[in-house]
């Protein structure tokens, strides 16, 4: 037999313990113990433990029993939890293109749920979203970040980012509502022709029906995204129990619970509301690249 990296250690994913977290929480309001919800699915504690670490996936008999047990009637409710461990289960049994890449690291988990997700907002200070990013952009961005020790590792890198932007096509093709502060788009990451391609690239997006470009002008002043860039990754409709993607300089966060998916939810809706409208947002594109 050979041998199988992942045996003797538990694995879990970022929608199995967002799961999980949502039945702990739901059992924990109702006073009941983990010994009652083994009994209602006829299985053991160690099992519901796992389960609310989000460790094991999920069949919907078992989603529904615990909601029965926990009292939770709200077919919205339910269904919202149904879709979080369907996608779950498609994210353990995936293979896909990106287990070829190396380079992309930690970025590893969050590719396989871009692959799964229906919506995805995201809001960016500095740098074009690589959902929307050239070739070129993303070749000097790895240039000038320095992570690469290797520069040989820098080209596969580019091919699997460029790989990603494939769920923007398709009979399903990922809906994207991007909001880029106006910085991003002058900073010129690799010079001038590289971003004038870049600045055009995001001009011909911005007509799809399913990518929607906002652009945060100077003239907003200060605004609550300051602090940092976040994505939010959804699997059915925005809100249903999504969770949160933080990029920082040494580490990538995820946040999975509830207080912070609202709080992020409801920060990219400030920022829509201070940004441009797209209409607008593409002439501000279209007269920077004009000044190029």
């Amino acid at each position: 037999m050979g041998n199988n990296p992942d045996r003797g250690r538990t694995i879990t994913t970022v929608l199995g313990r967002r799961l999980g977290g949502e039945l702990l929480h739901m059992r924990e309001s109702c006073g009941l113990r983990q010994m009652q919800a083994a009994e209602a699915l006829t299985a053991s504690v160690t099992k519901v433990a796992k389960i609310e670490r989000g460790q094991v996936p999920m069949r919907d008999p078992d989603v529904r029993a615990l909601c029965h047990l926990y009292g939770q009637n709200d077919e919205v409710v339910i269904g919202k939890l149904l879709a979080l461990a369907k996608a779950d289960r498609e994210r353990r049994k995936a293979h896909g293109w990106w287990n070829q890449y190396p380079q992309l690291q930690s970025m590893v988990e969050y590719v396989a749920l871009e692959e799964i997700a229906t919506n995805i907002r995201t809001w960016q200070l500095a740098i074009v979203p690589g959902l929307l990013q050239t070739p070129d952009y993303a070749r000097a961005l790895a240039v000038g970040n320095g992570h690469w020790e290797d520069p040989d590792e820098i080209e596969p890198f580019v091919e699997s980012r460029m790989a990603r932007q494939a769920r923007l096509d398709g009979e399903s093709p990922l809906e994207l509502w991007a909001v880029v502060h106006e910085a991003a788009l002058r900073q010129l990451v690799g010079g001038r022709d590289v971003m004038r391609a870049q600045l055009e690239h995001l001009l011909g997006l911005a007509r799809r029906p399913n990518v929607k470009l906002q652009v945060l002008p100077y003239l907003a002043g200060a605004h609550p995204g300051m602090t940092s860039a976040f994505t939010i990754v959804s699997f059915t409709e925005p809100g249903a129990l999504d969770v949160v993607h933080v990029d920082t300089a040494s580490s990538t966060l995820w946040l999975e619970s509830n207080t912070d998916a609202d709080h992020h939810n409801g920060l990219f809706e400030r920022l829509t509301r201070l940004s441009l409208a797209q209409r607008n947002s593409v002439r501000l594109i279209d007269g920077i690249l004009k000044e190029m």
